[in-house]
């Protein structure tokens, strides 16, 4: 449990790219993680075995990793495709993740896996477990069959979810936190400062940033379609 510790507190930055994308390169993904701990990021949330060794083998940090698909299906919203199954979840653990992101909402699993399995998985592996969820229910629900971690990454990313497009959902990390005493993470659509702090406030673990540091072509869009 002490890489859940020593997230307490910590702003986790999320260093990410899609193979299309230019920054997708290994070489710009290692400066993009070099940058961020230099800043004092806590920790690292990567996608995919390549990222994750590299990001074990340079830095003191806990590591989080997940997998997504190369390319993201139109209906993204109706599917699980964030570490999916054990298959994928093997890998990261080989890959030597300290910390284990699935989705963990109640969606079908391909190949008819199940979320108990691969909680079961991650925590004989000696790893930490952690939920992305998009409601209060699957957070509750994920506590119950073991997880360590629960995280807000998906709400308002499934059909079922209505959190605002425009900003963190508090209100679910309030909710998760005072109905359960597992560690508790706000990440999506975090874009200031002063979201952190309230985060903080509200009684989350850590935080988790991604889009608003190491996306550069959503950070431009933003300021050229700032009054559109």
């Amino acid at each position: 449990m002490d890489m859940i510790n020593r997230l307490k507190n910590k702003v986790v930055v999320s260093v990410q790219a899609m193979p299309s994308e230019p920054l997708y390169l290994e070489k710009c993904m290692v400066a993009m993680m070099k940058s961020v701990v230099k800043g004092g990021a806590g920790g690292l949330r990567v996608a995919g075995t390549r990222d994750v060794k590299n990001a074990k083998f340079l830095f003191d940090v806990p590591v989080i990793g997940i997998t997504k698909p190369d390319v993201i299906p139109p209906n993204w919203k109706e599917i699980v495709y964030i570490t999916p199954t054990l298959k994928e979840v093997i890998a990261l653990v080989e890959a030597g993740a300290d910390i284990i992101a699935f989705d963990g909402t109640e969606r079908p699993r391909p190949n008819g896996c199940k979320l108990e399995e691969i909680i079961k998985y991650i925590k004989i592996n000696k790893r930490i477990a952690m939920a992305d969820v998009s409601t209060l229910e699957e957070g509750l629900r994920c506590v119950e069959l073991g997880a360590h971690i629960i995280s807000t990454t998906l709400s308002g990313y499934t059909t079922h979810s209505t959190a605002s497009e425009d900003g963190p959902d508090f209100e679910l990390l309030e909710q998760l936190t005072k109905r359960t005493k597992t560690p508790v993470v706000l990440e999506g659509r975090i874009w200031e400062p002063w979201q952190v702090d309230k985060a903080f406030e509200l009684g989350a673990h850590c935080v988790v940033i991604g889009s608003a540091i190491t996306r550069p072509q959503l950070i431009t869009k933003r300021f050229v379609q700032r009054n559109k």
